[in-house]
């Protein structure tokens, strides 16, 4: 909810749509720094201490955007934002890998990504609770923030130790998989752009607040429908033919998007959703598809690698969209999507004619937030609890035959 607030009221404040792709992408490029370095400070500190930390300084940041209006000073909060809410998942999801065992640990991460798509989705409809233009959302949200340490200060519980792993460079990322890697980029891209500028967009095309939020939360909550059964589909196909569908798939409905402007509002809300659908899966799928040619053993890296060529994009996206939107206009914003879109299905087509992808056995597709932070030791476990499972059926299976 508050980013899309920030990016209405950033526009009723009158700084240019260029300032404000810069602001948005002040909060990705703290995501990266936080996915990096929070690690840090979860180590020293551990889990419920970092989390009321983190929590804290995020409630107090929501506040200060009150205090002085000023599009330098309210990229510096979202920087700050972003750190605090990479670090608050770190803990999030490596706490819950820990209480998780081996049989429970797949359901409950499809319980954790459907809460988190319908939070994401659900938040957007609290924008209807007071006008962007005055100060009550900002309330809101920093309450929001507070009663998040309710529960986390009051268990009884004790955190995890996380153990920071080494994460790979993009450039041995490339060789392993060119087509994984340009997939993320392509995904850091363009879902950071429709997440922080998509209110701007709408706003822009003479949408009411309301419809506003309709439309973002139809991007958000489309994005948890098609997770998995496509990922079904890329288990037992090819899994760059899929990427190469979905891509084009999702150029086709963000040109869609521009070309449903002015019917009716289920029609644009319709092709929103169907839109986030397709376009939250490039991620994992692009994950999937390096995890498949990297060594089972780099895996962790391969994870904090993809997570650093997410990030990159997602810093990236939100400045070119906005510079694109400042030239021709909100259709810029899906025109822009929908040329990235179209570049990443050409690549995979070549790529898929240069290099057969042969007889090596397939990691397991994992659903992921449309933001790509997760904590780092919640993939290596999961393909862990995956290996597990598999080596016990196979004994099984070997028993049973004797």
């Amino acid at each position: 909810m508050f980013g899309t607030l920030l990016g209405l009221r950033s526009k009723h404040e009158g700084f240019s749509t260029e300032m404000i792709g810069f602001i948005m992408a002040g909060y990705s490029l703290g995501l990266l720094l936080g996915a990096l370095f929070a690690v840090r400070v979860i180590t020293q500190v551990g889990h419920i201490r970092s989390f009321a930390a983190l929590a804290s300084i995020m409630s107090v940041a929501v506040l200060c955007h009150l205090l002085w209006v000023d599009p330098l000073f309210w990229l510096l909060l979202r920087t700050v934002a972003g750190f605090c809410m990479a670090g608050m998942v770190m803990v999030t999801e490596s706490w819950i890998n820990d209480r998780a065992g081996n049989e429970t640990r797949g359901q409950i991460l499809s319980l954790y990504m459907i809460t988190n798509y319908l939070g994401s989705g659900g938040g957007q409809l609290s924008l209807n609770i007071a006008p962007p233009e005055e100060f009550q959302l900002f309330l809101v949200a920093s309450i929001v923030y507070s009663l998040a340490l309710v529960p986390v200060l009051l268990t009884g519980a004790t955190g995890p130790s996380p153990v920071p792993s080494k994460r790979m460079s993009m450039v041995e990322l490339f060789g392993i998989s060119p087509v994984g890697l340009i997939g993320t980029l392509a995904a850091g891209f363009c879902n950071s752009s429709v997440n922080n500028l998509g209110a701007v967009y709408a706003a822009e095309i003479n949408l009411s607040v309301a419809q506003v939020s309709l439309f973002m939360a139809s991007v958000l909550v489309g994005g948890m429908l098609l997770q998995l059964p496509i990922g079904r589909l890329s288990d037992k196909f090819d899994r760059r033919t899929v990427l190469f569908t979905v891509a084009l798939v999702t150029g086709c409905c963000a040109l869609g998007i521009n070309w449903m402007v002015g019917k009716q509002d289920w029609q644009l809300f319709a092709m929103a959703a169907v839109y986030g659908g397709f376009a939250f899966t490039v991620y994992p799928l692009s994950c999937a598809q390096v995890n498949d040619m990297a060594d089972r053993e780099r895996l962790v890296q391969v994870s904090s690698g993809l997570l650093v060529a997410f990030g990159v994009g997602a810093i990236v996206g939100p400045i070119a969209s906005a510079f694109v939107m400042g030239k021709f206009g909100a259709p810029g914003l899906f025109f822009v999507i929908a040329a990235v879109w179209a570049l990443l299905a050409v690549f995979t087509l070549l790529r898929m004619a240069m290099r057969i992808r042969g007889d090596k056995p397939k990691a397991p597709y994992l659903p992921l937030g449309s933001v790509g932070i997760a904590g780092k030791q919640l993939y290596a476990s999961i393909v862990k609890s995956v290996k597990q499972r598999a080596v016990k059926n196979a004994t099984s299976k070997a028993a049973s035959a004797k």
